[in-house]
């Protein structure tokens, strides 16, 4: 049954993903990014990694989605009709993605990955914790403030139409 599961998960968030890179309405391509987002919390959940899948819909999906929806609909501009909403710079776009791809793919041929969950440290999830509030806590909080920014921005931008 799990195998079934993952297939139906994996195949829903691909889609969902494809969809957002190459819709035409913005608004569309942001209600597919949450489907992306829940299709990966679903993968962690059969991971069995309870605590990043609750991670990934509480930021993801909580906010990081939810505030991408409410800046397209702020902007009045984008949600009309007569607009343009395409980029002409896709080649520009699929030339960078492909060189991440390649590097990406040969940083993981490098690493040796663990063959057991022996390899698989106890109290992984209390060092993730740690450091989430340790090292890395200034960088966390830092995203935190640049998207309470991009929020307030979309919300005078709107007003000043």
């Amino acid at each position: 049954m799990l195998p079934i599961i993952f297939i139906i998960a994996s195949l829903v968030t691909l889609i969902a993903a494809l969809r957002v890179v190459t819709g035409r309405n913005v608004f569309h391509n942001a209600l597919f990014l949450v489907l992306s987002f829940v299709g990966v919390a679903v993968l962690y959940i059969l991971l069995e990694a309870e605590f990043l899948a609750v991670i990934q819909i509480l930021v993801y999906v909580g906010a990081i989605a939810i505030l991408i929806i409410f800046a397209v609909m702020l902007s009045r501009r984008l949600m009309e009709k007569g607009e343009s909403q395409r980029n002409a710079q896709g080649w520009i776009s699929a030339v960078v993605v492909a060189v991440l791809f390649l590097l990406l793919a040969f940083m993981l041929a490098q690493v040796r990955w663990p063959t057991s969950l022996a390899a698989v440290p106890a109290n992984s999830i209390s060092q993730l914790g740690q450091s989430f509030m340790g090292p890395y806590v200034l960088p966390f909080e830092v995203a935190s403030v640049v998207l309470l920014v991009a929020l307030v921005g979309s919300i005078i931008i709107a007003r000043e139409r």
